[in-house]
């Protein structure tokens, strides 16, 4: 891991991921890449396609950013840490993708307060776009963490062979923190699998991954998001990892209320991968 973005809008919950990167910064080495997506009416500002920076309200728009950015750097969790900022003009979903893709982004990390604060960011056209089409993983943080170690990593899945890539992203992030992974399949009585069914996918699943600290979980609830919620609660979990290949398959974890129960209200930091 080379380069973490973290998309700040200046709030303490954006503050709160920008602690976690830091910390992930100085762990691997790593370059924090800042971006602040400034909202104005493009279509009224923008002549032609140009980025409105030569008008009045650009131009003001774009020195408050960057002196909130000078003031940010003063921080000492930022202390030793290879820092650059962004300022764009695009939708915040375009920016933080456009972004990625410009500079090889290897993590994403954003912050919410739970499912009215996030709901502006990551419900609807902005967090289902990030997550859907982002093929850079994407960790959101709930919550201040003086110390972010993961030990206990929920990896929820319906384990189709598909998902194996983002597995093995699952395990890379694991090894780096020394965690356990606690493989989580959840049934429902609209989906309905066996346990000896479910572990066999599971065993095949994994089959060829040099990684041996795990657990084998079969949960029974409701629906799925409930099972990964309160499994993960049960377990005291560190971390809520789920894989998403836009709206098929275990990607329907990100729409509707599976979106909202899993990223805005679990408590804990959730992380997504890209299939």
């Amino acid at each position: 891991m080379k380069k973490i973005l973290v998309p700040t809008d200046f709030s303490n919950e954006a503050e709160n991921a920008l602690k976690v990167a830091a910390q992930l910064a100085k762990k691997h080495d790593c370059e924090l890449i800042l971006l602040h997506m400034l909202d104005l009416p493009l279509n009224q500002l923008n002549v032609g396609g140009a980025v409105p920076t030569d008008l009045p309200e650009a131009v003001y728009f774009m020195r408050l950013a960057h002196k909130q950015f000078e003031d940010l750097l003063k921080n000492d969790y930022l202390s030793g840490i290879r820092v650059s900022e962004m300022v764009d003009f695009h939708d915040i979903s375009v920016g933080i993708l456009e972004t990625c893709k410009k500079n090889n982004v290897d993590l994403i990390i954003m912050g919410s307060h739970g499912a009215d604060g996030l709901k502006e960011m990551f419900i609807g056209s902005t967090a289902e776009k990030i997550v859907r089409t982002s093929d850079t993983p994407v960790l959101v943080i709930k919550n201040e963490h003086e110390e972010f170690n993961i030990e206990e990593f929920v990896f929820a899945s319906d384990f189709n062979n598909d998902n194996k890539e983002t597995y093995k992203q699952a395990v890379k992030l694991a090894e780096s923190f020394n965690a356990k992974i606690h493989l989580l399949m959840v049934n429902t009585v609209s989906n309905f699998t066996t346990t000896a069914t479910a572990k066999v996918r599971i065993a095949e699943f994994i089959q060829g991954t040099d990684f041996s600290n795990y657990t084998v979980n079969i949960y029974n609830d409701e629906t799925v998001e409930k099972g990964i919620l309160n499994f993960s609660h049960i377990i005291n979990a560190d971390l809520i990892g789920i894989s998403t290949h836009g709206r098929q398959g275990i990607a329907h974890f990100f729409n509707g209320s599976i979106s909202e129960d899993l990223v805005n209200h679990a408590k804990r930091p959730v992380i997504t991968f890209k299939i």
